[in-house]
């Protein structure tokens, strides 16, 4: 059952158009106004800004939650959960034994692919949505919480001195891969104190870093119409609002 329980789910839940909800109950249809995207950037832009904030978080929480349902309900055996251990899912999971150890990284991950591919190509909005920034996000923070600091890093450097959010997006998704990499090479602190390479003992999760390359793909592409409106130099740039006493 949990095969294909949790990539079902996933998708459902990813594909729930939160931005566009938000936006309705506002009475603004979010597709007819600034981009048309559904995405947090948008309403944030639109509607305002606690409602982007609300729906980057929802965004973000049904890329997260469906994953670490997962994680908990397809184990394997002599690895610990992560850091987001739900004890009460223990006596319904599935646990593989350490030979078929890709084969439940791999569940993870079509999980985690399930629910972004939820959010950018929902049914409920005719097979469209938004870029999937924030679910890739939610989706990473339950697979790699410590790449996921990275990330955020990049994108608040690149943001800060450009102030473009698609192109924080777009260098973060880019460095998504890199960071994955990084992380499979230092990982795991041996005993002794040591470090030792995931890589080259041939034990780091190679479908993560399938998915991160995916992912990042992914990302870009639904950024293509932000990277033609940056190269033509007409892409929407956050400033900062004057204060008072500003000359």
């Amino acid at each position: 059952m949990q095969l294909w329980l949790c990539p079902l789910v996933a998708f459902l839940l990813g594909s729930i158009p939160f931005g566009l909800i938000i936006s309705r109950i506002k009475g603004v249809n979010i597709r007819e106004h600034g981009s048309g995207n559904i995405g947090a950037t948008n309403v944030l832009r639109i509607v305002g800004k606690k409602y982007g904030v609300t729906c980057l978080l929802l965004d973000a929480l049904k890329g997260f939650i469906p994953v670490v349902i997962a994680v908990n309900l397809i184990q394997i055996e002599g690895k610990k959960v992560g850091l987001f251990h739900i004890g009460g899912l223990d006596s319904l999971a599935l646990v593989l034994p350490v030979a078929a150890q890709f084969k439940g990284q791999l569940l993870h991950v079509i999980t985690a692919l399930a629910a972004v591919l939820g959010h950018n190509y929902s049914p409920w909005v005719g097979f469209k949505g938004g870029k999937g920034i924030a679910t890739s996000a939610g989706v990473l923070l339950a697979l790699m919480p410590a790449g996921v600091v990275l990330l955020i890093i990049v994108w608040v450097a690149v943001f800060a001195v450009s102030r473009y959010v698609s192109l924080a997006s777009i260098i973060a998704a880019a460095s998504l891969p890199l960071i994955t990499h990084y992380g499979a090479r230092f990982h795991h602190i041996n005993n002794d104190k040591s470090l030792s390479t995931l890589w080259q003992a041939g034990t780091w999760n190679k479908p993560l870093f399938f998915f991160s390359l995916v992912l990042a793909i992914l990302a870009i592409w639904k950024h293509r119409t932000n990277i033609q409106r940056l190269l033509a130099g007409t892409e929407h740039r956050f400033t900062r609002k004057p204060k008072p006493g500003d000359v």
